[in-house]
């Protein structure tokens, strides 16, 4: 949500009240899944390439937000909770070392919220450092070269977990990472978690494990075979979508959306111009008269 506003132009309007909270996954699935749609809707630059490309981001994101209405994305098990600590941005440049290589801490914690437990399923994608969508030789290679890591990986995470006599009669996390890897779930909290890689991940690893497969072999051409599971009013908002879309293409305007301190001081400075302009009106009328 942060990133969406920040970085992507998406009015914070559009965000829940800051005080709404989420009793279920599924529900906090489809605020976020909403927001994509939104994001899509307000982020005047950049935001596609062509027609088709705007048809292809529209229709990935109508049919990721159906699968979290039909609670199709996840298993319900956890449905409703425990919703555990979850920090959006731990990775390897945040925690820190002391001179024996030991962990001393972590740092940058200011993103972390109670989040659905598949969240903490999904193995961490850093093992490889870089993300997938930044991957040179691309998302498949990314795919095979993480697999071969996540081996390493799970096998110390289960020589720890023996080791620790608490963990005995209760589900082992490295089990849930191994199934949320085997299963697709990963790429469905990691299209989640990072919006701006969406289509990528939706287009390559989610939509034919849900809708089934596509003729062409082609990512960015596989929209076109998924036209028939929008309904008709869905189909006429696309092209509404496109049409304004294209004008704003040829219209690069800058977006403000200043938070409350930003527009407080905003007012500020406007009171104080005015009250100066007021002050030098006084002047010159007080020197007119002398």
């Amino acid at each position: 949500m942060n990133e969406l506003v920040q970085l992507g132009t998406l009015p914070r309007s559009q965000l829940p009240p800051l005080d709404a909270t989420f009793k279920t996954t599924s529900s906090y699935i489809e605020a976020l899944a909403q927001l994509n749609i939104q994001h899509l809707a307000y982020q005047r630059n950049d935001a596609v390439e062509s027609a088709d490309d705007c048809r292809r981001k529209f229709i990935a994101r109508q049919l990721f937000y159906q699968l979290t209405r039909d609670k199709k994305l996840f298993p319900p098990c956890d449905e409703n909770g425990p919703f555990k600590l979850w920090c959006d941005d731990l990775r390897p440049a945040n925690v820190l070392l002391n001179e024996d290589m030991h962990i001393a801490g972590v740092v940058d914690w200011e993103f972390s919220y109670a989040a659905p437990a598949e969240f903490s399923y999904a193995p961490p994608w850093w093992l490889l450092i870089e993300k997938p969508e930044y991957w040179a030789q691309g998302l498949e290679d990314w795919t095979r070269v993480f697999d071969r890591r996540l081996k390493t990986f799970l096998a110390a995470m289960r020589q720890c977990e023996e080791d620790i006599a608490a963990q005995q009669g209760k589900r082992r996390l490295s089990h849930q990472m191994q199934r949320s890897w085997e299963s697709g779930d990963f790429w469905v909290v990691y299209a989640i978690l990072h919006s701006f890689a969406f289509d990528a991940i939706y287009w390559q690893k989610i939509d034919q494990r849900f809708f089934g497969p596509t003729e062409t072999d082609d990512p960015s051409e596989a929209w076109r075979e998924r036209l028939d599971l929008l309904d008709e009013a869905q189909r006429c908002e696309m092209e509404r979508l496109v049409e304004r879309k294209l004008e704003e293409m040829g219209d690069r305007v800058l977006a403000w959306d200043p938070d409350e301190y930003t527009e407080e001081f905003r007012h500020e400075l406007m009171k104080r111009a005015e009250e100066k302009a007021k002050e030098d009106q006084a002047r010159e009328t007080e020197n007119v008269t002398k």
